[in-house]
């Protein structure tokens, strides 16, 4: 602020005043030490933001999951791609870190709310058991929730909202289609128990199956990475009865699971058919190119990004529900050969 004022000609309390839009100074002053300000590469400090309690200009991520998953994962790249696009609009800084589970990312909101490190939080993958909400809310920081489906029965929250998508009418379109072509023997490669995600589409699966008439199907809950979906494939396979199509929650799982279907001489979809739940650039970069269920996740991210930015100017809490994934159908899945089972 010395330089500032020396350079400009004025005094330090005009540099505060000019530089925090305060009444004060003239509008003739107020653009010349802004001017000057910029010239200098002055930037307003997030720390002396949060200790005169103007807010500090970022807002946090925590990603309770295992790290070596991350790093593959196109949904999380792509949705905070979004979310950076919008916060980039406000010069606003995202602060992320991940963590080993739930009660370690508690313990991170503490953390940061005590240190006035963040002016509001996104938050991923809701559990069917979720601690997070009541704390966020007993501590004040403003939250949007990704992935949470709204519950009739609960209002929101003070200062949270919620954007999520319809897993259960994208199971619907899957199961659908796989009926469709014959197929009545189909294993679920799922992601992480106790997701809320991961159980609206187990509950959904068993629905359709029901509905369907279909006996053979079920789930088999992993950690999303290529590894386990691998060694779930091949284990499934490898049984008396194999299903006749896959259902992955990722798409790393659904490419590991191709290598693995013909590392047992599964020739997809001749034997097996195959669909991932969300489709990127490794879905045509395989042979066959996978069916998959399609979405905008950097939209995604933009609107939690908006909502967020909505509350922390005082607007009301609020519901938005993104659309429909699509089901693009590829090489991978196609008609059941021989006679149908079931």
């Amino acid at each position: 602020m010395k330089d500032i004022a020396r350079r400009a000609g004025v005094s330090e309390s005009a540099v505060s005043f000019a530089l925090n839009d305060r009444p004060g100074v003239s509008d003739i002053t107020r653009d010349r030490v802004r001017r000057v300000a910029e010239q200098l590469g002055w930037r307003p400090s997030t720390a002396a933001r949060a200790l005169s309690g103007e807010g500090a200009a970022t807002v946090g991520l925590v990603v309770a999951r295992p790290a070596a998953t991350l790093g593959v994962d196109s949904f999380f790249l792509q949705l905070i791609s979004g979310v950076q696009e919008v916060l980039a609009e406000r010069q606003l800084g995202l602060l992320f870190q991940v963590v080993e589970d739930v009660a370690a990312e508690c313990a991170v909101y503490r953390r940061w709310w005590a240190e006035h490190r963040v002016d509001g939080v996104l938050v991923v993958d809701p559990r069917t058991d979720d601690p997070r909400p009541a704390l966020l809310e007993e501590l004040g920081l403003p939250a949007v929730v990704t992935g949470g489906v709204p519950d009739p029965e609960r209002p929101l929250r003070p200062g949270q909202s919620t954007v999520w998508a319809d897993d259960a009418g994208a199971m619907e379109s899957v199961v659908g289609h796989l009926h469709t072509l014959g197929h009545r023997r189909v294993v679920h490669i799922a992601g992480l128990p106790g997701l809320a995600h991961t159980e609206r589409r187990i509950r959904t699966l068993r629905a359709e199956a029901d509905r369907r008439g279909l006996t053979e199907v079920r789930s088999v809950t992993t950690d999303y990475s290529d590894a386990e979906g691998a060694a779930v494939t091949r284990r499934v396979l490898s049984a008396e009865s194999p299903p006749t199509a896959l259902v992955y929650d990722n798409d790393v799982m659904a490419v590991a699971g191709v290598a693995a279907a013909a590392s047992l001489g599964f020739a997809v979809p001749d034997e097996v058919s195959v669909v991932a739940w969300e489709d990127s650039a490794l879905c045509r970069m395989v042979h066959p190119w996978l069916t998959a269920l399609s979405r905008d996740t950097v939209s995604f991210g933009r609107t939690a990004a908006r909502e967020l930015l909505g509350l922390l100017d005082d607007g009301p809490s609020g519901t938005v529900q993104v659309p429909l994934p699509r089901l693009i159908e590829r090489e991978s899945t196609g008609t059941v050969r021989g006679p149908t089972p079931g």
